[in-house]
Order: structure tokens, then C-alpha cells, then sequence
């Protein structure tokens, strides 16, 4: 007799033999429900009686039209939840009035590195890929000194890939004193997209006309005195699922790959508004998870042979091989902190609520955070100070400050521990915190309470199944690229046995966690750990708190996986090796402050990739 796969687990959860001799009895109705209440029960872990499945049946009878009446109506991707989450505790308070006075000093800080025309203050990188010293000098006539062990070399011109290379800090400064600008800087990134690219797959589109008519206007504007700030004429790179106005953004998954939206994302506006050049949307792993995208995989510029990790994979790829100034990633649980450790970029997550998602791919309303991924501490501050802003447009969008108002010495934190299996890189990171000003005070990092801190995880993958569940329910799903256990697709079908009462069980852990989070940074202003150690990525995704990941140093390690493995045999690769500020709520520019300080004492910021340093 044929018996479909569904039949045969009705007959086995009955006790049933499908195929048993003299076995031609159907079960009832009531019976078929109980088999399906008790299988069901296996999946949730729970254990019912048969007097209680009876009771059960009358709660499912007849529910089938709202349920499927609710998977029916349409659901835009931008529409959140009702229920909002706020990293702020109650009865906490949080500095909410500075925010127009230090965007105003900022820019004066900005201005006033360029003290006259031809005249800037920069951070020259060599062409050999080494660290150099900051002079002063007309532009054209500067002699930098880079040395790297006991190399030591000087040069009289900077080529193009000293430019493409330079910091946004500098760029801007050039362009503004007139020794450069923004059509022959875009152009310069243009060309290397074009030679570079194909390695790398870091872009999935490039918007080379419209990179060119956005630098051009900005040189008439700049001549005309009409200047908008730091970021005006500076080429950038978008990760793709950002909206760009008649621009595809594709999520990098194969059912997207031709959406044309028709509008701007609010990151993309606010770019605008200060002058920026997008040159193009990067690669992500397809719905924000990993470096596999519907056109292949994003690879590691100091290792091509393996990935860049994910899902800002094209941004941090691009902007570690000089293909942009900087670039906009997300980040939901490690998409900025995972490929800025992997691709030696600098990247700041800021706090949850800080910078408007309007107009990007949510995947977890909750927890979906935008940020600058550069290669200089610096930088990432003066990227924020454009896209940070109050939006309405954005349900869990939240007023605050950019800078906050801090005063005494700062105390970072760390705990032995995190660095018992720390690389050479990330010792010497702490040491080079050691020798700033702050003082760093050594912890037990120790929540209270014995957090089951994997069940947070109940929050990500519920949103992310809600958010996509059309793709489940219509099979789109199969159309993804990668399809695994760990994929996007099984992920999926398998938040559909959440129950709501663990989902509301995990909301009430995240508030105890970020209760246990707030006692933590009573006694210090900042964390310091390698980016995997103690849970903190984890933790801070769920708590909103900000952090900043940069490069610690290089290591020689063979090609690793998406998750890190390496793999067997083969040559080592020098590969970045990262450290992470995690910062208190809102306090995201003390991170960039106190980065730039060990990012000084490291002294291997402007180090290239061969492959890519000319």
C-alpha cells in the first residue's frame, strides 16, 4: 500500500504498523489530532497525558483559518513588531542635550586640521604595505618615513594606492585644501574595483556613473566654498541591503538578486547629505548570515584562499584591499566584528538604536544595528557623526548624543582569562591599552545567576524566521546558494517549533543579562578582549551595547571556514589578527577615542595586503 512520509508518522505515533498483515482500520479524526499533539510534544519537550490531549483538541479545532489568514497577509520586511526593544534600563539616565554642541565640534576639529591651502596634516601609508610617522609639508613634497622590523623607506610622491590606502581623515583634508579631488580619488577606486575585484567578489554591484556624477558635483561644490564636511567628495561602499533608489539591492540571495527599490535607506540620505560618493553595494552572505552570496564567495584579502567571514563580507573585504574609504556594514550577532577581524578593518558597532535602519533589510528587528567599517579608529567616529540621527522612520530608533559627556581618567577592564589563548597580536594590544592613559583594572568577569546565555538565541532566530517566512512557506527558500544545517533555509523551518512561551521566557533571560551588564560597567568605563572570548559578542548584541574591532597585529595561520576551523594541511598565511572595545550604552565615541590611542602604540594600522598594496 502507498503510504506517504506523513501517514507513516501518524501510524508510528498511534503504535501502528503501516505495513502490518490484517491492518486496514483508519485511525478517527480525535486520534489522528492526539498523534499529532503528542508528536508534537517530543519536538517542544513536554509530556501530556491522554486526558489532557483530549482537552487539547477543542484549542486547535477550527484554527487553521486565522493562522493561515495571518501567513496570507502581507508583511513588508521593514515592519517591526509591536513589542520594542530598548537597550535602556529603567530608571537610568542617559546624557540626551549635547548632541548639536560636539557635532558642531567636530566639525571644527575637522576644519581646523587644514590650517591653509596646501598645507594638511597627514598619515601617509607606504607603498610596501609598512607603517610610517605623520609629517607635515606641502603636498607633493613629503617625505615619509615607514618601517616595518628594521626596514626603513623613504619616498618623495604618493602614488595612487597611497591614496586609495590614506584615511578618510586625510582624504578629506585634501580634498578640502585642494591638492585633491573627489573625481580623481573616485576614479582611482574605480580602477582598482576593476582590477582587484574578481578576486575578491567583494562588490555586487558597481555604480560607476553614478559615482562619477555624485565626485563631480562635489568638486564644483568644494570650489564654490560650499563645503559640507569631512565626508564631502570621499568615496564609500554600501553593503547590499541598504536601498539605493533605482539601484539593486539584493540581500546577496538569489530570490532578490533583481529588486530595484525605490527609495533611499536613511544611512544612504544621510550620506548624501554630507557629500559622500558611493561607488557601489557590496557583497553579504545571502539575508545577512556568512560570505556566500548568490554570485559566489567574498574572500579574505590577506588570504584569498579563504572567505571573509560574514555577512559584511564585501565591506570589510573591500575596504581592507583599498577599494573604498570606508564602507557601511550591519551587524546582528558578529557581521561587523566576524569579517573586520578576518579582513584587518576597523568597524564600529554602535549602540542599538543609534543609527537609523529605515530602509535596510531587517532580519532581526531587536537587534539589527548599523556602522562604519574603515581602517582607522578615527575614521569610524567621523563616519558616525554623519549617520547618526534621530528617525522616526525606524521603531527602535533612539535620540541620544553622539558624543557623551564623560570626565576623570578612563578604566578599562579585562579578565585574565580571555587571554590565556590569545594570540601574540592581542597580548601586545593589551599592553599598547596598558600604555595609554587609562588605567586598566583587572576583573572577574562573572554574570550572576547561571545564564543559559545559548537560549538568547531563541530571539534572533524567531525574528529572522518571521521576517523571512514567505521564503519558507512558498519553498524560495531552496533557491538560497548555501543549504546546510547551519544555513539560512533548516534555520528557518526550525524556528517554527518555538513556542511563545520560550521566546517569552528567552525576553525575560535578555533583561537579566542586561541588568548584569549594567553592574559590569558600574566599575569600568570599558572592556578589552579578543573578539571571540568570554560570550561578549553574544552578550552585547543582545544588551545593544557598542564596541569597536580593530587590528591587533598578524598571525600565521593556515586557511580557515566560515566558522573558524582551519583546515588541514596547506602554507600558513600572515593574517589580521583583532582586539574589541565593548563600551557602555551610547558611549560609542570614548571607544574611537581610546582606539585611536592603542591603534597609535600598535603602529600597524596602514599595513597592506600584497596582493593588493599597489
Amino acid at each position: 500500500m502507498d503510504v506517504t512520509r506523513r501517514h507513516f508518522a501518524l501510524m508510528s505515533a498511534l503504535g501502528l504498523g503501516a505495513g502490518a498483515a490484517g491492518c486496514s482500520a483508519k485511525p478517527s479524526p480525535e486520534q489522528q489530532l492526539d498523534a499529532q499533539i503528542a508528536g508534537a510534544e517530543k519536538l517542544l519537550g513536554v509530556d501530556y497525558t491522554d486526558a489532557e490531549r483530549a482537552q487539547l483538541r477543542g484549542q486547535f479545532e477550527g484554527n487553521d483559518d486565522a493562522r493561515d489568514a495571518l501567513r496570507a497577509w502581507d508583511k513588508p520586511n521593514g515592519l517591526a513588531p509591536a513589542g520594542l526593544f530598548d537597550p535602556r534600563l529603567p530608571g537610568k539616565v542617559y546624557e540626551n542635550d549635547l548632541n548639536k554642541i560636539w557635532e558642531s565640534k567636530l566639525s571644527a576639529m575637522a576644519a581646523a586640521r587644514v590650517e591653509k591651502p596646501g598645507r594638511v596634516n597627514i598619515l601617509l601609508p607606504s607603498s610596501a604595505g609598512n607603517p610610517d610617522e605623520s609629517q607635515t609639508g606641502e603636498f607633493g613634497e613629503i617625505v615619509g618615513r615607514a618601517e616595518r622590523g628594521n626596514r626603513i623607506q623613504n619616498f618623495t610622491e604618493v602614488t595612487h594606492a597611497d591614496l586609495a590606502f590614506a584615511s578618510v581623515e586625510e582624504l578629506g583634508a585634501r580634498i578640502r585644501a585642494g591638492d585633491l579631488t573627489s573625481s580623481r580619488l573616485t576614479q582611482i577606486y574605480l580602477d582598482r574595483i576593476a582590477k582587484y575585484d574578481p578576486q575578491l567578489e567583494a562588490f555586487i554591484t558597481v555604480t560607476t556613473n553614478t559615482a562619477i556624477e555624485q565626485a563631480l558635483q562635489a568638486d564644483k561644490e568644494i570650489a564654490a566654498g560650499n563645503y559640507r564636511g569631512p565626508l564631502h567628495g570621499i568615496p564609500f561602499a554600501a553593503k547590499d541591503l541598504l536601498d539605493t533608489a533605482g539601484i539593486k539591492t539584493t540581500y546577496g540571495a538569489m530570490p532578490y538578486k533583481d529588486r530595484v527599490p525605490d527609495s533611499d535607506a536613511a544611512v544612504i540620505e544621510r550620506l548624501r547629505e554630507a557629500g559622500a560618493v558611493m561607488l557601489g553595494k557590496t557583497s553579504l552572505g545571502a539575508l545577512a548570515y556568512g560570505d556566500i552570496w548568490f554570485g559566489g564567495r567574498t574572500n579574505n584579502p590577506w588570504n584569498t584562499n579563504e572567505g571573509s567571514s560574514g555577512s559584511s563580507a564585501g565591506s570589510c573585504s573591500a575596504t581592507a584591499a583599498g577599494l573604498c574609504a570606508f564602507a557601511i556594514g550591519t551587524e546582528t550577532l558578529g557581521s561587523i566584528i566576524s569579517p573586520s577581524t578576518r579582513c584587518g578593518t576597523t568597524g564600529l558597532r554602535p549602540t542599538f538604536g543609534r543609527v537609523s535602519r529605515h530602509g535596510a533589510m531587517a532580519l532581526c528587528w531587536s537587534m539589527d544595528k548599523i556602522g562604519p567599517i574603515t581602517r582607522y579608529a578615527r575614521d569610524t567616529a567621523l563616519v558616525l557623526s554623519a549617520i547618526n540621527r534621530y528617525d522616526p522612520r525606524d521603531s527602535g530608533s533612539i535620540d541620544m548624543p553622539y558624543f557623551p559627556q564623560t570626565t576623570g581618567k578612563t578604566v578599562i577592564g579585562y579578565d585574565p582569562s580571555w587571554f590565556e589563548n590569545a594570540s601574540i597580536a592581542q597580548n601586545a594590544a593589551l599592553k599598547a591599552a596598558r600604555e595609554t592613559d587609562a588605567e586598566i583594572r583587572e576583573i572577574k568577569f562573572e554574570l550572576p545567576g547561571d545564564f543559559p546565555l545559548g537560549a538568547l538565541n531563541t530571539i534572533l532566530f524567531s525574528e529572522a524566521a518571521a521576517a523571512f517566512e514567505h521564503l519558507t512557506l512558498d519553498g524560495r527558500d531552496d533557491d538560497l546558494v548555501w543549504q546546510d544545517e547551519n544555513a539560512w533555509p533548516n534555520s528557518f523551518r526550525a524556528a517554527r517549533f518555538i513556542s511563545a512561551i520560550d521566546l517569552i521566557q528567552a525576553q525575560r533571560l535578555r533583561r537579566a543579562v542586561m541588568e548584569a551588564m549594567d553592574t559590569v560597567f558600574e566599575d569600568v568605563d570599558m572592556l578589552i578582549s579578543p573578539p571571540f572570548a568570554g560570550n561578549l559578542l553574544s552578550i552585547t548584541n543582545y544588551t545593544g551595547h557598542p564596541a569597536l574591532v580593530m587590528r591587533a597585529g598578524f598571525t600565521a595561520r593556515p586557511t580557515r571556514t566560515l566558522f573558524w576551523q582551519s583546515e588541514e594541511g596547506g602554507e600558513d598565511f600572515d593574517v589580521p589578527d583583532s582586539i574589541v572595545l565593548w563600551g557602555r550604552l551610547f558611549e560609542d565615541i570614548t571607544l574611537t577615542q581610546m582606539g585611536q590611542s592603542i591603534e597609535s602604540g600598535l603602529n600597524i594600522a596602514s599595513w597592506r595586503p600584497d596582493k593588493f598594496k599597489n
